[in-house]
């Protein structure tokens, strides 16, 4: 029986506590509140962690109990510390393991595939082109719906976080847990490697990794990913990581926290006006993504003209809004 309890910060969506048993013991009791939604994001919850169960390497929270009739799930607790300078390091290897623990026969249940940006998202984009009075050209709007036909079609069954940021992370004296998996699914492990490129585009905290930094994390998430699986990713590393950023670039709604998506044009809406979310505000969390896709594809590649368009977009915003600062390099 639990003899206390104290309300820990969460989402909109849901209520947390944490609760101390008559043993002493401290789990965590997160109940979902009800809505549209509830349901789904339960069952992914849970499937998600029955699934990131099975890591060798612990990777979230082990699920102690749950209650679905009441969307609540009990879990263990962790205890949470400052993350180093270094962090990413250790957390792009716990999202390889993380991915890891995924198979085939996880498709189907109640997990949906991740779900790639589509035409409207390429239609957006490109009148966001036109309202900053940059000139696309039809051999982007061709490399771009290429884009999205990549990224529907990306192989793999990864057991992806689905909003993997800082925050949804415990840096634990054991290593890097995640929580929080209510937007889980299934897909290619690389699009959330992607997440250190290009700015952890779906969170509060927007962050920038040094090039020696990111280096040194995206090859601990390839030496994890193979202790873990014995194989190298089915894609090209390289070419899987550009495609992805290309892809948030194109995702006006991920420029808004997600109670707010789904409801307009957010790429449209930028132009007219700026908005804070989190650390930075939506222009400078475009411009931050409209240079990483510049420099990532710049010069080859399928999406040569795409990461120029990038270029351009980038200046013609710095030009439009010149008091944009760089997004920060430290989370805080």
């Amino acid at each position: 029986m639990p003899v206390e309890s104290v309300v820990l910060e969460s989402s909109p969506r849901s209520r947390v506590w944490r609760v101390e048993l008559e043993s002493g013991v401290p789990v965590v009791v997160k109940q979902l509140i009800a809505g549209p939604e509830a349901a789904d994001r339960y069952a992914r919850e849970v499937a998600a962690l029955q699934i990131a169960g099975r890591a060798q390497v612990a990777v979230a929270p082990k699920a102690l109990g749950v209650q679905p009739g009441q969307l609540v799930v009990v879990l263990e607790h962790l205890e949470h510390r400052p993350p180093a300078e270094d962090w990413i390091v250790g957390y792009a290897e716990s999202l390889a393991h993380l991915h890891a623990t995924a198979r085939a026969s996880d498709a189907g249940g109640s997990l949906p595939r991740w779900s790639a940006p589509g035409e409207a998202d390429v239609a957006a984009f490109l009148r966001l082109a036109g309202a900053l009075e940059v000139p696309a050209g039809d051999e982007v709007a061709v490399e771009l719906r290429a884009l999205v036909e990549r990224l529907e079609e990306a192989p793999g069954t990864a057991l992806l976080h689905g909003d993997p940021c800082p925050g949804n992370d415990l840096h634990t004296p054991d290593g890097v847990r995640f929580i929080d998996f209510e937007q889980a699914s299934l897909g290619s492990g690389l699009m959330e490697l992607a997440y250190l490129r290009i700015g952890f585009p779906t969170c509060w905290c927007v962050t920038r990794a040094s090039d020696a930094l990111l280096a040194r994390a995206e090859s601990a998430y390839l030496s994890a990913w193979r202790d873990a699986t014995g194989t190298d990713p089915a894609e090209d590393v390289e070419a899987a990581l550009v495609d992805a950023c290309a892809g948030w670039v194109l995702r006006g709604d991920a420029l808004v926290q997600r109670a707010e998506r789904g409801v307009t044009d957010q790429l449209a809406r930028v132009v007219e006006e700026d908005w804070e979310w989190g650390t930075v505000t939506a222009r400078r969390r475009l411009a931050h993504r409209l240079g990483v896709v510049a420099e990532s594809a710049c010069g080859q590649g399928p999406l040569k003209r795409t990461a120029e368009l990038c270029g351009r977009m980038r200046a013609a915003a710095l030009t439009r809004w010149p008091d944009l600062a760089p997004v920060p390099v430290r989370r805080p």
